[in-house]
């Protein structure tokens, strides 16, 4: 089975269980957005996150988990659209082979809606579709 990380705003914890629950099947799930408590978060963010991206590194499929979230569809904060570009410089930069797919089509409100045109365009991502 492949192994898969999950990307997107840990606000949505409800949406990401079940995404978890219809993936867990297929594929080995090795993270995705977990809260840290306000009280804690100074100084458990920072090993979290280097954490997260070094299972973005070891990885075989990226799924940024943009759903709709303050009103716009296909949200993605600048948080996800950064882990995004971490894959595709993986890619571009050190020859990974980590496939790439964001769950929806973004609105043009998202602050990166032109940069994931291109990628589309480009190939480097992949809009997903649970039926692959």
């Amino acid at each position: 089975m492949e192994k898969l990380v999950i990307a997107g705003s840990a606000s949505l914890q409800k949406e990401i269980g079940m995404l978890i629950e219809k993936l867990k099947e297929d594929y080995i799930i090795i993270d995705s957005p977990r809260t840290i408590s306000k009280e804690k978060f100074l100084e458990i963010y920072p090993e979290r996150h280097k954490e997260f991206f070094e299972n973005i590194k070891n990885t075989d499929v990226l799924l940024l988990f943009n759903n709709d979230k303050n009103g716009i569809e296909g949200y993605i904060g600048a948080e996800s659209f950064a882990e995004l570009c971490f894959g595709v410089a993986l890619n571009l930069v050190y020859g990974k082979n980590i496939k790439l797919f964001i769950y929806k089509i973004p609105s043009k409100e998202v602050n990166s809606y032109n940069e994931i045109e291109l990628w589309l365009k480009l190939g480097w991502i992949n809009v997903w579709d649970p039926k692959k």
